[in-house]
């Protein structure tokens, strides 16, 4: 058969995309979608960039019920198709992936279970969820269909905090004695700060003690006084109701260790003591979240007294050098999350994690209402703010 310059061009073209497509360094595995709302949450910590850095996805169309929100984000992230309905792209679109952006909770379950009516695996920003109620139907509905979701804990995933708990676990600090976890304590100090930060905080609790807790008993108050029905607000995003401007909560683990969380409104503000130190009957370890960054701080103090001598690296720590934190800070998460739903396993960052740790701060609010220890799991899954006559606390 004899070609022409241009039938052997274009021949040729169609030949070589067939290779490449058959080599796999076109063929796209996973189709992902991206939900976010500018005016309602935004995109959370760059989560429209959750499944950049993956050479098997094709991140394919966004929704944001704000116009401009919408164009503006779909250009960053580069999608052509836009909606400004969710609904409608999932039925449209009918994506393998879809990472869920509004750090809000408010709409969270119902993106969830579109997604899950869709059939979908996926990724959220934390929190997970409003109330106990709504986390509870939501694991369900993806466990009813086998489907894989992780939540943005990407503290828990960085190298450094991988390394320390592998340490801790050999040995470094002797035996684990108690967690103590801050919040970030700037102006959301208190209720807000609890479930907001809190749940990074919270989610490395139970990373290092061994899982969930199975008693709380809170002390929270405002303005130096016990918290009433009278401090019940909503917080400053749309996350439900909070009340304290100061909490201090203990919790109870089943192999007899206790960790603490406080959060307090002070004069100084944010002090940079965001982050979590485990104490050891040899050593302390310390985590801390320095702001604005997509890296984690981790120290150990070697002495028993946890009073002498200096803070000293992590032996044998990895190096991790971050060249697009945008891009790279929930890259293991997604990684992971691959690699689960191909293994047909839970992720190691699921959205089961972010419900335990919802379940500790509402635990809190609970101990608060009922003026005393409470036991985990909670009997009541409604938020404990909510679900009250205003009379009872």
């Amino acid at each position: 058969m004899n070609l022409n310059r241009r039938q052997f061009i274009v021949a040729s073209s169609v030949m070589a995309a067939a290779a490449r497509s058959a080599g796999g360094l076109e063929k796209k595995k996973y189709k992902a979608c991206i939900i976010g709302d500018s005016k309602m949450g935004g995109y959370g910590h760059c989560i429209q960039y959750a499944f950049a850095l993956r050479d098997d996805v094709a991140t394919v169309a966004l929704a944001d019920p704000d116009e401009g929100g919408r164009a503006q984000h779909a250009k960053q992230v580069g999608v052509q198709r836009t909606y400004a309905d969710y609904r409608e792209m999932l039925e449209r679109e009918r994506p393998d992936l879809v990472a869920v952006a509004p750090r809000c909770t408010v709409n969270h379950k119902d993106y969830m279970l579109a997604c899950a009516e869709a059939g979908a695996h996926g990724f959220i920003e934390k929190p997970f969820c409003d109330d106990l109620s709504s986390g509870d139907q939501m694991v369900a509905a993806i466990e009813a269909k086998n489907l894989k979701w992780a939540i943005a804990f990407n503290f828990r995933g960085m190298p450094l905090v991988q390394h320390a708990k592998k340490l801790v676990e050999q040995g470094l600090i002797g035996t684990v004695l108690e967690a103590r976890g801050r919040g970030k304590e700037d102006r959301r100090a208190g209720g807000e700060d609890l479930i907001v930060l809190g749940a990074h905080v919270l989610d490395l609790m139970r990373f290092f003690m061994g899982g969930s807790p199975i008693w709380c008993t809170a002390d929270v108050t405002d303005k130096g006084h016990a918290s009433t029905a009278a401090n019940v607000r909503r917080a400053t995003e749309p996350l439900g109701p909070i009340v304290g401007d100061r909490v201090h909560a203990m919790y109870g683990f089943p192999n007899g260790l206790v960790g603490y969380f406080d959060s307090m409104r002070n004069p100084d503000g944010n002090g940079g003591r965001f982050g979590i130190d485990i104490y050891g009957s040899r050593a302390v370890l310390s985590i801390r979240i320095p702001h604005g960054d997509a890296t984690v701080r981790v120290q150990w103090l070697k002495d028993s007294t946890w009073s002498d001598g200096g803070w000293k690296p992590l032996p044998d720590a990895p190096s991790v050098e971050i060249k697009d934190p945008h891009r790279e800070r929930n890259r293991i998460i997604t990684d992971d999350l691959i690699a689960a739903i191909e293994e047909d396993r839970r992720p190691v960052f699921s959205v089961h994690d972010g419900l335990a740790s919802w379940e500790m701060t509402q635990a809190v609010f609970e101990s608060c209402v009922q003026g005393g220890r409470v036991d985990i799991p909670l009997t009541s899954r409604k938020h404990p703010l909510d679900s009250r006559p205003q009379p009872a606390f």
